[in-house]
């Protein structure tokens, strides 16, 4: 067994030559940050996330999840210390203020305080060059770098380009690189293309971890002790039973998150669920589907569709990262 927060990712920089280099800063409005403090705050997130957070040093972040007593993604987050007892969890902005309320109650007489400190913090996302003119290289996936104030923490790359998240005080300037402003349609996209879905106010209970692949990313340590849900997540993966994983798509029509997908083999009943999706610069749409996996293993045998049996139809691509087997 490996361990996926130590591999490198299968796609590296310019693994894709017909792919122009995209560099650029572009702010990330979409995200907000959960901050919690005090002297038991790592005890605290130790007892609620998938993540391994005590073992976390102040130069590593992780991808992890918060989930409901039946494994079932509640919330998930970019976490990383800015100290020993300051942790920051960036998640997505309209799930923030229910996965606050909902980790609050379980705070009881613990010393840590949460709050939303979406206020407090700018978030930036970095590609290609920019991240080297800031940082001065391209680090591994889920390493964290401090610039004076601000926090950077390397991301898995997209469609082969490097990835950064930038977290700093909010009075702090913004990231100065020698690239042009990344559209944030091209950041979607690579996010998109880095196989890697963030869960969203439409994905909510949805998913357990591995039906997103976060196993294979990083997202999920099976060797700490116990979380909501942790007995669900931890005996689908090591008693072989996991039927559905995240996979990459492509289409001419816009796939909408939260939208069923269909294989031809079964008209009524559908196969998959929209996780992510982009719009591809090259035309056309991208999108990550969370599906069963033998409808993924016979996709050359039927058709892929999206919203209904007739809808349009959906390519399967190769996914960037190899998958952790079933244990």
């Amino acid at each position: 067994m490996h361990t996926p927060t130590q591999d490198k990712p299968a796609v590296q920089p310019g693994a894709n030559p017909s792919l122009p280099v995209l560099s650029g800063v572009t702010e990330l409005a979409h995200l907000g940050v959960i901050r919690v403090a005090g002297e038991e705050a790592v005890k605290f997130l130790q007892g609620q996330l998938t993540q391994d957070v005590a073992l976390m040093s102040l130069t590593e972040a992780r991808l992890a999840a918060f989930c409901n007593a039946k494994g079932r993604m509640r919330a998930s987050f970019v976490v990383f210390k800015r100290s020993d007892e300051e942790i920051l969890m960036v998640c997505s902005r309209d799930i923030l203020a229910q996965t606050l309320k909902r980790l609050s109650m379980f705070v009881l007489r613990a010393k840590a305080k949460l709050t939303d400190a979406s206020a407090d913090f700018s978030l930036f996302g970095l590609t290609g060059s920019a991240i080297e003119s800031i940082a001065g290289s391209v680090q591994a996936p889920w390493a964290k770098q401090d610039i004076g104030a601000a926090n950077l923490v390397f991301l898995y790359p997209g469609a082969g380009q490097a990835r950064a998240l930038w977290c700093a005080p909010a009075d702090t300037a913004a990231p100065e690189a020698e690239a042009a402003a990344l559209p944030p349609g091209v950041w979607a996209w690579l996010e998109v293309q880095s196989g890697i879905a963030m869960i969203t106010q439409p994905l909510f209970e949805a998913f357990v971890p591995q039906m997103l692949n976060y196993e294979s990313v990083g997202g999920v340590n099976f060797k700490k002790g116990c979380y909501p849900g942790q007995e669900v997540v931890a005996r689908s993966q090591f008693r072989g039973t996991l039927k559905r994983r995240a996979y990459l798509v492509q289409g001419a029509a816009e796939p909408v998150v939260g939208q069923e997908v269909f294989h031809t083999h079964d008209a009524e009943q559908p196969c998959g669920l929209v996780a992510a999706s982009a719009a591809n610069p090259a035309g056309g749409f991208d999108a990550i589907v969370s599906m069963q996996t033998s409808a993924a293993s016979d996709a050359g045998n039927g058709r892929l569709t999206l919203g209904h049996a007739d809808g349009p139809a959906l390519t399967l691509l190769p996914l960037p990262y190899p998958l952790l087997e079933d244990i």
